[in-house]
């Protein structure tokens, strides 16, 4: 079965959120202290699109399941 996008996704950590758009395209948050930075990425290569099916899988443990409420409350 395909994913169905927009999928949310952070670091255990909570200091990197993600917007997974599509299998090629993701926006990133990344916070440190009280400032946000916020980024989109292209997979163009075979290892960013590796990174964006890891976080898909959540296999490894280092991504957990976020929502589009939390990533838009940091979007500001």
């Amino acid at each position: 079965m395909d994913p169905i996008f927009p999928i949310y996704r952070k670091l255990s950590n909570s200091r990197a959120f993600y917007k997974i758009n599509s299998p090629d395209e993701f926006e990133e948050i990344q916070v440190l202290g009280s400032k946000r930075f916020h980024y989109t990425h292209q997979a163009r290569q075979y290892p960013e699109k590796l990174k964006i099916m890891d976080m898909i899988a959540l296999e490894d443990g280092s991504y957990v399941e976020s929502d589009e409420n939390e990533f838009n409350r940091l979007m500001g």
